[in-house]
């Protein structure tokens, strides 16, 4: 596996535009999910990513915990760490 060409930034030391964002997954999950850790290099990318995957893993008529086993299984798949 090759390495990051960006770097997963801590939340503390993410932009301030980035920390609500990041705030906001941990309080939802429990955590900061790296591909968010690393999308806060640029904080308005970040956000909308974030409003994105929301409106795929919360709305309509599957149940979230199948999604996440299904971002999980792609994830998989494609040799990407989660």
């Amino acid at each position: 596996m090759r390495p990051p060409r960006l770097p997963a930034l801590e939340p503390h030391t993410a932009p301030e535009a980035a920390r609500p964002v990041l705030e906001s997954f941990f309080r939802a999950r429990g955590n900061y999910p790296n591909m968010f850790r690393t999308l806060a290099v640029r904080p308005n990318i970040m956000r909308t990513a974030a409003e994105h995957m929301e409106a795929v893993t919360v709305e309509g008529t599957v149940p979230q915990r199948t999604k996440e086993l299904c971002v999980l299984m792609v994830s998989a798949l494609n040799d990407c760490e989660y």
